[in-house]
């Protein structure tokens, strides 16, 4: 078992040097949209499935109460939370469409959409992020994968945060620290003195 944990922390650490690596400059990026969005009087959409989905709710909660400093709320908005309109759409048209119908009734093209799959197959994942680019959102897409890198998302989104493994555990351990790094970056980039 003390093989076990080692063996895993270190392809942990692995995961997210080789993605540190790969996408510094799109982290970068990122993180000046998000920032360029809130300023403009924008929200984040943030939206995934199961793992995803927590991820989406967590990340939201960072921005609209604190994550590192106490500064003003910060508009965004996990597509994740409310049964109601997950079940509805669900239940009358499809579950592909539950993103994508609420990106039509919330978004502006001031927003900035960011999907969230290991995969990148999500179909719903996808089609709101169709839906977002459309109506004029920058698109940003959260994923993993060797093989397929990123999936279909990857097509429909103007960056993509790819975690350069097949270990869907560790693009998940991955996923959640860029969530907390972008955190990091807009709080400081936005309240921090300097």
């Amino acid at each position: 078992m003390k093989t076990l944990i080692s063996t895993n922390l270190i392809q942990s650490i692995m995961a997210k040097e080789a993605f540190a690596k790969e996408a510094a400059d799109d982290i970068v990026t990122v993180a000046g949209w998000i920032v360029e969005t809130f300023e403009d009087g924008g929200k984040l959409l943030i939206f995934g499935n199961g793992g995803s989905a927590a991820d989406a709710q967590h990340m939201a909660a960072e921005f609209v109460n604190r994550f590192l400093i106490n500064r003003r709320p910060l508009p965004a908005l996990a597509l994740t939370t409310d049964t109601s309109v997950l079940t509805s759409i669900g239940n009358d048209f499809s579950f592909d469409q539950i993103f994508a119908k609420q990106v039509q009734a919330l978004a502006k093209p001031e927003d900035l959409a960011l999907g969230i799959s290991t995969s990148g197959t999500s179909a719903n994942v996808v089609k709101a992020m169709e839906t977002a680019r459309d109506i004029g959102l920058r698109t940003v897409a959260l994923t993993g994968g060797t093989k397929n890198p990123g999936g279909d998302l990857s097509l429909v989104s103007d960056r993509v945060l790819n975690v350069p493994s097949d270990s869907t555990p560790h693009i998940q351990e991955v996923h959640l620290w860029v969530e907390h790094l972008l955190c990091e970056m807009v709080e400081t980039k936005m309240f921090a003195a300097g």
